[in-house]
């Protein structure tokens, strides 16, 4: 089955193509992109599309690679070894299965997604190369061999924090997701808002991309805030004449909370108004 995006996930060509040829060769999807793009959502999308269930191990600075295996709960043990409890003679007992173990030994194949692996410490994708790579690893504790009964369709996302290792790069398919275009931009806004008045998305997508190519933004909004933003704008009732003509000598847009995260760029956009007002005068 070939992935083309679904009712609620617009993909474009070059992306369909990236995950159809990671499933082909059986080799995990590495997605990088700004934040915002639909990185995240790819892998639930395409758990959806393929009638998989999804598997989410989302990765923080403190994850290390052995929990996405098994951990094994020593501490818990002695604790329950000087209660006098049975269940300490069975080390199985103690050992807490990860996210790739549940890949492994599920009966069908699954959709594994490992989000934001830049997070984690640079060793954090060698770590994980043999399981990868085999699709097995061994618990040391119980001397068991854990081998994937399917392989599971991988998708690592990234947003660029730090550079991942060149041995992990080399077993993973790469895509990078550019930002929409404004063709593509308007089919996203029209799955999110089917039926949304034409005139306002036009409107809203002139300021939103005029922002992103103000020159020194710290953080240029992205695909999701646009979306956040519309829902505003319609939820507070505002007509799209106030977008078309809006006046440059105002600070900057209505509900800019929405598109603007930072008090730099707020105030880059205010100096801007500033300087165009003075020209003005």
């Amino acid at each position: 089955m070939k992935f083309t995006g679904t009712d609620n996930y617009v993909a474009t060509d070059d992306l369909s193509m990236a995950v159809n040829a990671a499933v082909t060769l059986q080799r995990p999807l590495l997605i990088k992109g700004e934040p915002g793009t639909g990185k995240t959502l790819l892998a639930e999308e395409v758990a959806s599309a393929m009638g998989k269930r999804l598997i989410q191990w989302h990765i923080k600075s403190t994850t290390k690679a052995q929990q996405g295996l098994y951990e094994y709960d020593a501490v818990s043990r002695l604790r329950d070894s000087q209660l006098g409890d049975d269940k300490v003679h069975d080390i199985a007992n103690y050992i807490k299965k990860g996210k790739l173990w549940e890949a492994f030994e599920s009966d069908e194949q699954v959709v594994l997604l490992i989000d934001e692996i830049d997070k984690a410490d640079i060793e954090f994708p060698n770590d994980l190369l043999v399981e990868l790579d085999r699709m097995e690893f061994h618990v040391y504790e119980t001397g068991e061999v854990i081998k994937a009964k399917h392989r599971p369709i991988i998708v690592i996302t990234s947003n660029n924090e730090k550079e991942l290792p060149d041995a992990f790069l080399r077993r993973c398919f790469f895509h990078f997701i550019n930002f929409p275009d404004r063709e593509t931009m308007q089919r996203i806004v029209e799955v999110h808002y089917p039926g949304i008045a034409k005139n306002l998305v036009q409107e809203a997508m002139e300021v939103f991309f005029e922002v992103r190519q103000i020159p020194g933004l710290k953080k240029k909004p992205s695909t999701s805030e646009l979306i956040d933003w519309l829902k505003l704008l319609m939820a507070d009732d505002i007509p799209d004449e106030i977008l078309k003509h809006r006046d440059n000598s105002k600070a900057i847009p209505p509900l800019y909370g929405a598109l603007l995260k930072n008090e730099q760029d707020v105030q880059l956009l205010e100096r801007l108004a500033f300087m165009h007002r003075r020209e003005m005068r």
